[in-house]
Parts: structure tokens; sequence; C-alpha cells
């Protein structure tokens, strides 16, 4: 708020005449713009339609129409602030808009300036030359950690510094008065901010997603443990959890931007953007990329304001799913606009949003998406080796309560060459179904059948993988560790 507060009274003292403060937070603008009047020695002006003009002295008479406000600050000739609310709700009116017009003569003489405050940032075409937009930023970090400090002090609570950060990271967001009655119900609960209550950050943040067009809340419920195989790439994320502190900002690193996953469908792609989210405990955010990308012209800034919520609920992970679907839509539909300005905001956002698009099929991709800069990195996520396979055989019988140990995996996994593992997955799903349908429990043997039924989409791929491979081999890195060398290695060791 200081650095906005700041620029506000740079150009109050340049004698901008009229500044739209967009914001939801009146009473904390409010607050600013009194103690900028104070500040300034002027006199501070209100108006509401509720209340009429309430000056220095108290409400002025025949001022609860807007046209009437005006025309008494109009006679005011010293300097003075007006703030009027809601100001977008008359631009329909063709005389309010010239009363507006004739006042910007007279502000800057007078050195006179009107605030007008809401949440729309509308600008009637007579006054945009006049009128400067200003988007009023939520409660930074050192905001939310005041109030937060403020309250634990008053309730004499011990909050751990790591916990106490992460609460404030977790309000960022919020606007204050969401964030004051957001500590108040933890307070309420008796937890006396646990690690439980941090859950309670989740579910506000999910009501602010609510409002949005494009984006989705998503609960991760995925681990890092309930993926298999990847090790490469889990290495990676796990090297990169530590990379949003300000420990890292000051070793020198740059905030992490995002990850593309490509690769061969049902391989666990998407599953793996969810257990980033668990991984590195942020909220997990949804973009419907295919309606971003074929909104019309006019669509445009409902694709700038989605950025701003994913911005103001940082740090998040934004996971745009089979990202060749929206450019399928925008080559349709013609979104190109709102494709360069998404790929401007990944290439410039500054804010913690850790982007994880997947897609299945790189021709539909155009190349300045993959360039440096707007990804951190480029895996590409193949059919799992037999390795894999076991592992994702063991976690799906495990997710169902099977003992893993009892059965030959060894025998399955070979079974299910060139399987993906949404296949493998079905093949545990197929014998229980098969057990469960002859009221006994699994065998080793219902497992071996159900791979054997099963004809892989691999199969009817097979060239679509080929090529995928072909593409990524020089371009990206392999999200498994390349077993053939590490058997390679291993049988050297033992010939040793």
């Amino acid at each position: 708020m200081r650095d906005v507060m700041d620029r506000i009274l740079t150009l109050v003292r340049a004698r901008y005449p009229m500044l739209q403060l967009v914001s939801h937070e009146e009473e904390r603008v409010e607050r600013a713009l009194d103690r900028l009047a104070k500040d300034e020695s002027r006199p501070l002006y209100k108006w509401r339609a509720t209340t009429g003009l309430v000056g220095p002295d108290g409400p002025m008479d025949n001022t609860k129409p807007l046209d009437g406000a005006l025309h008494v600050f109009s006679a005011i000739k010293s300097p003075a602030f007006l703030l009027v609310h809601d100001a977008a709700a008359w631009w329909a009116d063709p005389h309010i808009r010239r009363r507006f017009r004739d006042l910007t003569r007279i502000l800057g003489p007078h050195q006179q300036t009107v605030f007008l405050l809401g949440c729309d940032a509308r600008v009637p075409d007579e006054l945009e030359k006049e009128v400067t937009v200003i988007d009023i930023p939520l409660p930074d970090r050192e905001d939310v950690g005041k109030l937060l400090a403020a309250l634990i002090k008053a309730q004499k609570i011990d909050v751990p510094t790591d916990r106490f950060w992460r609460f404030v990271d977790g309000c960022l967001g919020l606007t204050e008065r969401e964030i004051k009655r957001l500590l108040a119900r933890i307070m309420m609960t008796g937890g006396g901010f646990t690690e439980g209550d941090l859950g309670a950050l989740v579910e506000e943040k999910r009501q602010a997603i609510r409002r949005s067009r494009y984006l989705e809340f998503w609960e991760a419920g995925v681990s890092v443990s309930q993926v298999g195989g990847l090790d490469a790439l889990k290495g990676w994320l796990e090297a990169r959890g530590r990379g949003f502190t300000d420990e890292a900002r000051q070793f020198g690193l740059p905030q992490p931007k995002g990850l593309f996953l490509l690769g061969v469908q049902g391989c666990g792609k998407s599953l793996m953007a969810k257990a980033v989210a668990d991984l590195w405990r942020m909220p997990l955010l949804r973009l419907d990329v295919a309606a971003v990308f074929s909104s019309a012209k006019g669509e445009d800034e409902n694709l700038r304001a989605t950025m701003r919520v994913a911005e103001r609920l940082a740090p998040v992970v934004l996971w745009i799913d089979e990202l060749e679907k929206g450019f399928m839509s925008m080559s349709q539909m013609g979104g190109g606009q709102s494709f360069g300005n998404f790929l401007t905001w990944m290439q410039e956002k500054e804010s913690p949003v850790f982007v994880v698009a997947t897609a299945n099929d790189v021709r539909q991709l155009p190349p300045e998406l993959m360039r440096k800069g707007r990804f951190d990195d480029i895996f590409f996520v193949d059919l799992p080796d037999a390795h894999e396979r076991l592992q994702i055989l063991e976690i799906h019988l495990r997710n169902r309560d099977r003992d893993p140990h009892a059965f030959d995996l060894t025998q399955v996994a070979e079974e299910t060459e060139r399987f993906s593992g949404a296949e493998l997955e079905q093949v545990v799903v197929s014998a229980l179904f098969r057990a469960f349908s002859e009221d006994r429990t699994l065998a080793f043997e219902d497992l071996v059948d159900a791979a054997r039924e099963t004809v892989p989409l691999s199969v009817t791929m097979d060239d679509h993988i080929k090529q995928l491979r072909e593409w990524a081999r020089p371009r990206a890195r392999r999200a498994s560790t390349d077993r053939h060398r590490v058997d390679l290695f291993e049988h050297w060791e033992e010939a040793e």
C-alpha cells in the first residue's frame, strides 16, 4: 500500500485532476486518503449516494444527488480533496459526464483532486484523458504481517517464526476484512495458529476463486509418493521446493516460473501437477485454457483479471491441462490477442505463480511457447519401464488395501509392457471386479488375465509416440531415469 500511496501523492502534487481507485476495500482506501489529506493539510470531502456530501464540518444539505454534490464542490476555491464512491454507476447520465468534464478545468488551478473509488475500472470516452486509473493492491506481506503480529501479541500466543510467515503468505490475496474474519475464526477454534489451522486459509481462498470465470480451485489430494516412477522429475521438484523463500532470493536465485510436461497420454502428467501443489503445500488452481484462448476480443480484460486473481492468491500452482486444446480453440475462434497477452504474462510475472502445463500433442503448440524464460524446464513423460510399472502396480494395490507383496508383480510388470500408468490402474481395477463378481479374494491370476486382455493405447498410437520421442529427444529432459544405463552400471558392479 505504501508504494501506491507514494504514487498517488506524486500525482496529487503534480495536479492530476482525477484518480480512479479500483478496489473492493472502501474502508482501507478511505483510511489511506484520510492520512494523505492530513499530511497535505487539505480537507477531504466524501460523497456516497446514501449520505450525500460530507465535509469536515459534517453532512451538507441537498447533496445526495451526485449532480448537487459536484455543484457544491465546484464552488470551493481552496485546495481540497473529493472522494466519490461508485461513480461508474452514474456514467450513463450525460449531464453527470458533462459536470465532471467542467470540473476538471478548475481542479488543477485550485489544487484540488477528485478520487473516484469503486470496483469498476470503466471510464467514459469523454473523460479517459482526464482520469488516471490506479489499481489498489490487496494487503502485501508487510501489511498482513502487522495484522497477524498485533493479534498474536494481544492474545499472548507463541507462534514459531516459520509458521508465522506461512500464515502470512497464506493470507495473501485476501482483502483486509477477509483476513481479519479469517484470523478471528482461527482464534475461535482455539487452535492457536497450529499446522492444522493452515487449512482454513485454503478454504478462504476457495471462496475468492469461485468469483473467477476461468479459474477453478482444485483439491490437490495427491502426494508425490502416490505417483509411480518419474524419479528425475521428482528430484527436480525436490530441489526447487524452497525456491520461493527469502533465503533463495538472498542466495541469488530467481523465483521458479513453471514446468512444461509433454508426453504420452495417461502417464501421470496431470497427476504430477496435483502432486506439485501437495509437495510445496500451495493451493492448486486449474485454468480453463480453451475458454481463455477462444474468448472474443472484448473478453481480453477478463483474461487480465483472471491473471490478477492468480497473482493475488500467490503463492499458488497454476495448472494448465492439455494445453494444445487451448491453441486449437484459439485457431478456430480467433483468440490471438489473448494468447499474446498470456505469453507476455508468463514471461514477465514476478509473483510466485508456478505454472504447470501439460500437453499430449506437441504438433499443436506454437514454437514461441517453448522459449526459455516462460518455463524453467521441459520434461518428456514416456511410457513407464518395467521398474516403474512395478511401482505403479504396487501403489494401486496399496490404495485398495491389498498387500502388493502377496502377488508376483514382477511377472505382471513384464506382461504389461507399453502400458500407461492409467492402463495399469485399470488392470488392477478389472482384476478386482473379476474377484468381486466371483465372491472371492483377489488372486495373482486375475491380474495376469486382466493384463493379457487389455490392448494398450500405445499399440494403436505407435507412430504418434515415435514422433513425440523424436521431438523430445533434443528439446526436453526425460522425466524418468534411463534404466538401461542404470542396469548397465549395476551389471558392471556385479561383474567386478
